[in-house]
């Protein structure tokens, strides 16, 4: 009966030394999740802080140009597929990520920072032809609101991808390890942020702006 009670007992061990590995492992990752979605949650506050003020100064023209006048949706709606594509590209690079392939992770996320360059040198474009047509940022109220909103968002993709070529090269060094895989969450966050905030942007700012 000793025996038996004995054999059954047995495999509870491993059980509990796994729960507790797995706690042990949730307990390091939680305040880096935590803390990253605290970070989103204050930039997400400045971003609100723009759009305010953007509504508040949109229609302040000074003389200078109206949006609709400025403004070329088919270049817009280029760069929001752009930005769009590249979220689904960084979801892919995920999905390899989470299988373990590195090559895989590395080429998705390759394509992102691609995509995410082209999206900043549209935006780059757009910018320097709006300068040269005279509405730059110091022509009007409603045009430095403009340039501040969406070049805060041009900054953070670029910080982005950055952050995707300072993954890439840490990858390449000690593979998908624990580390690396909790900063690529936390950079598929990030990203997944800037497209919320840019579907803002282009309904509440360039959409808006022709058809009122």
């Amino acid at each position: 009966m000793a025996s038996e009670v004995l054999d059954t007992a047995q495999p509870i061990r491993p059980t509990f030394h796994l729960i507790e590995q797995d706690d042990h492992d949730h307990g390091h990752e939680s305040p880096t999740i935590l803390g990253f979605w605290i970070y989103l949650m204050s930039d997400a506050l400045i971003f609100a802080a723009l759009f305010a003020t953007f509504a508040v100064l949109s229609g302040s023209y000074a003389g200078g140009p109206a949006p609709r006048e400025i403004f070329e949706l088919p270049l817009v709606a280029l760069n929001t597929a752009l930005l769009l594509l590249s979220s689904i590209t960084f979801g892919f690079a995920v999905l390899e990520m989470n299988d373990g392939r590195v090559d895989g992770t590395t080429k998705w996320l390759i394509v992102t920072a691609v995509l995410g360059a082209a999206f900043v040198g549209v935006e780059i474009y757009e910018f320097s032809r709006l300068i040269a047509d005279g509405a730059g940022p110091q022509r009007s109220a409603f045009l430095s609101a403009f340039f501040t909103l969406v070049s805060t968002h041009g900054l953070h993709v670029t910080t982005g991808i950055i952050w995707i070529v300072t993954m890439l090269f840490q990858i390449k060094q000690r593979g998908l390890i624990l580390e690396n895989k909790r900063r690529l969450a936390c950079l598929s966050l990030f990203w997944h942020f800037l497209d919320i905030v840019w579907i803002g942007v282009f309904t509440f700012v360039y959409l808006f702006g022709v058809i009122r």
